[in-house]
């Protein structure tokens, strides 16, 4: 007689460590280095402030400047997570001339910008700032979750950006196989006027309701966070990183209005995105027409963005002259900044950026 099959549980093996590390807690002592990487301001414009990345002591820059996008409601440290565990860390560490755009907390008086601001203003006009920085050098444009989608539509919206290549992480493209908004859509056919109303009501969605839906999206994790911190309590690493989401999630912002009523209209309702074309701003934006190498970069364990929303825009970039579909472990947040990235996300990135430098 066979005997059912039992999960196995993890242990903590070092006893002593374990002791250390929950005393720290308790006493509410900090185990993640949050301290940021050393960045220079330079330049401030309405709605963003954009940030160079001081070089790594004793390593020399080489290769083509690299802008990170940030999604709107989620704090740019996204990129920053923590020491150790940082892809702006890694990528100044490799020599690379790393960037970031950050919009900043959004507010009520944000109600009425839409997605056509950051792609045919706030993104652009960092990227030249970026070229003109770098010493005229082309730029590698790349962006997690929505700022991934907003890297895709500046990349097709300007053929005349200076990009040598443009990077989506965590994007989905096609709506239908996101389960999360799969089963919202019986919903949404019946409620979409009370949607309407209260995001134009409170000029948004609040901050306390993203970082819900985040949490949503790895509930599991979530649910079992508190067992999971005992049974790791003797790993360091992993309590530190549990520590830097934490802060990352407490952090999170509101979202504009207008920008909120195009995604749940155009983009989550009808599912244009999977089209490759799209009405923006009283134009079509035709993601066929990016004439640059495109990553595409997908979670393996990421519910908000599955693989297979996530890799349909491969299909939709057929001007492109190199697409790369990279899929690695991590969730939506963990496939950008997890413990794993180090050995997969990163360096596949990093070895995608080497190859269309003009060095």
């Amino acid at each position: 007689m066979s005997l059912p099959l039992v999960p196995r549980v993890r242990v903590p093996r070092d006893l002593a460590g374990a002791a250390v590390n929950l005393r720290d807690k308790a006493q509410g002592r900090r185990i993640a280095d949050l301290r940021p990487t050393p960045r220079t301001l330079i330049k401030v414009t309405e709605h963003a402030s954009l940030f160079r990345y001081d070089p790594y002591p004793g390593i020399e820059q080489h290769g083509e400047p690299l802008l990170f996008v940030p999604p709107l409601a989620a704090p740019a440290l996204a990129f920053d997570l923590r020491r150790g565990c940082s892809v702006v860390e890694y990528f100044v560490q490799q020599g690379r001339p790393v960037y970031l755009v950050d919009y900043g907390p959004v507010s009520f008086e944000h109600r009425e910008l839409g997605i056509e601001h950051w792609v045919d203003t706030v993104i652009p006009q960092a990227v030249r700032h970026v070229h003109a920085d770098a010493g005229d050098r082309p730029v590698h444009l790349a962006g997690w979750s929505l700022g991934g989608i907003f890297t895709i539509f500046t990349a097709a919206s300007d053929p005349s950006l200076p990009l040598a290549s443009a990077t989506a992480v965590a994007s989905p493209f096609d709506l239908t196989q996101v389960p999360l908004i799969a089963i919202t859509r019986p919903v949404n056919a019946v409620a979409s006027g009370l949607v309407s109303a209260a995001y134009r009501t409170l000029g948004g969605v609040p901050a306390p309701l993203t970082r819900l839906g985040f949490q949503i999206s790895a509930i599991d994790k979530y649910l079992t966070k508190p067992i999971s911190m005992l049974t790791h309590a003797d790993d360091r690493d992993f309590l530190a990183q549990l520590e830097a989401v934490d802060r990352f999630t407490d952090n999170m912002y509101a979202y504009p209005g207008r920008t909120f009523g195009q995604l749940y209209h155009v983009v989550v309702r009808s599912n244009a995105l999977a089209t490759g074309v799209v009405d923006l701003g009283g134009r079509s934006i035709e993601l066929a027409r990016i004439d640059v190498p495109v990553l595409v970069v997908a979670g393996l364990g990421d519910t908000l963005a599955p693989t297979g929303a996530v890799s349909h825009l491969v299909d939709l970039l057929t001007g492109s002259p190199d697409v790369q579909l990279v899929q690695a472990p991590g969730g939506h947040l963990g496939v950008l900044t997890g413990r794993a990235a180090r050995r997969t996300s990163w360096p596949a990135m990093e070895g995608f950026y080497a190859r269309h430098d003009s060095d």
